[in-house]
């Protein structure tokens, strides 16, 4: 029991501390935005609150356990966890894809809803680090290092984006290019494939002038020209931040979650956050995630080995990748893509993603520290 102790010690506590902060202020905002949709879609506007604060216990079940369990034991199973991923992925263009808002990002098992997507993050930032560990002269070489994980890339896009899942592509991609950057990929392919990422963008807009993904990733360069259509979230989150001001509404006082803007809860709680708690409510949050940013990259500078160094950093671009798309998608600044806020919107999927991944980091630390 003291041998124990004297462990969990010597681990990064601020980690811990700020994710659970992260946690409790996400349930208080999620209760916020959710109450007047909960009493209008499921008669209970306690409904999202309760389904959170369970999440947010099994969560905290799991952060405990991945922080406890040694970090080392992920690379002994690394291929089988992205092969299972990947038949997920797999598994949605199945019956057992659950179609909601015209997109199957969901397989419903009994009731349980599995986001395979978010799966997916954490698979391939543990494949790609055993990958790149095992063997340290993979990513000089281009035939076997880079052009497999360029592969990966490829299929995982291309599953995910056939959802459609625009946002969960992007950081599934963005976390693979992010971990071979550290390991040491050469600047060369970098600027390849961020080229070859903007032109296939700038391909599909062209192909389909009229379609779907037309209005999709160019309705955020004016959203107001089609206010009442594909202009329609984005406008009311506008909308919803620039009424809050310098220190919003209040707590509880915000206008646009009743009823105004779709999904306030989940990828648009930012917007909730800002007409309620204004422009100084939003720094703090902004400022919190870049010290867990900066807590997540010391992990990753001190692990004790390549592996936990990739793995760590692999963590630490997830969650960065995520608050700067999420605060982009709000403000307009990018197309919106649907994709949550760390530790603070509502989803139990992402949810338990993200604390379990705060475990493992916690636990990276810990053999640090020793």
């Amino acid at each position: 029991m003291a041998t124990l102790e004297r462990k969990i010690k010597t681990g990064d506590f601020f980690l811990i501390i700020l994710t659970l902060s992260f946690v409790i202020f996400g349930i208080v905002m999620v209760f916020s935005a959710s109450y007047y949709v909960a009493i209008n879609e499921m008669g209970d506007p306690y409904y999202f609150l309760k389904r959170n604060m369970a999440w947010a216990v099994c969560g905290l079940c799991l952060m405990g356990l991945t922080a406890l369990l040694d970090y080392r034991i992920y690379a002994k199973t690394a291929p089988y966890i992205m092969a299972a991923s990947l038949v997920l992925l797999a598994l949605l263009f199945t019956p057992l894809g659950d179609t909601r808002n015209f997109a199957t990002r969901w397989i419903d098992v009994g009731g349980l809803t599995i986001m395979p997507g978010e799966i997916a993050k954490i698979a391939v930032i543990i494949f790609v680090s055993w990958f790149l560990s095992s063997d340290v002269s993979r990513i000089r070489s281009f035939k076997r290092g880079v052009l497999p994980l360029a592969g990966l890339c490829i299929l995982c896009f291309g599953l995910i984006i056939s959802q459609p899942n625009l946002s969960t592509a992007i950081t599934v991609t963005g976390i693979i290019i992010g971990i071979m950057f550290v390991a040491g990929l050469n600047m060369f392919y970098l600027l390849l494939g961020a080229s070859a990422g903007v032109a296939a963008v700038a391909g599909l807009i062209l192909y389909d002038r009229s379609g779907y993904w037309y209005r999709r990733l160019t309705s955020f360069l004016d959203p107001f020209a089609d206010p009442l259509d594909s202009g329609y979230q984005v406008v009311q989150s506008l909308l919803a931040l620039g009424s809050g001001g310098l220190f919003g509404l209040g707590l509880g006082k915000g206008l646009q979650k009743n009823l105004y803007l779709p999904e306030p809860q989940n990828d648009f709680i930012l917007a909730i956050i800002g007409e309620e708690l204004g422009y100084a409510g939003c720094v703090i949050l902004f400022t919190a995630y870049v010290i867990l940013i900066w807590r997540g990259l010391l992990t990753a500078i001190n692990a004790p080995d390549l592996f936990g160094t990739l793995l760590a950093a692999g963590i630490t671009i997830m969650i960065a990748i995520q608050v700067i798309l999420n605060i982009a998608v709000v403000t307009s600044s990018m197309p919106p893509t649907g994709i949550t806020l760390p530790f603070v919107s509502y989803g139990g999927n992402a949810l338990l993603l993200f604390m379990g991944s705060v475990g493992i980091l916690f636990n990276i630390s810990r053999r640090s520290a020793r």
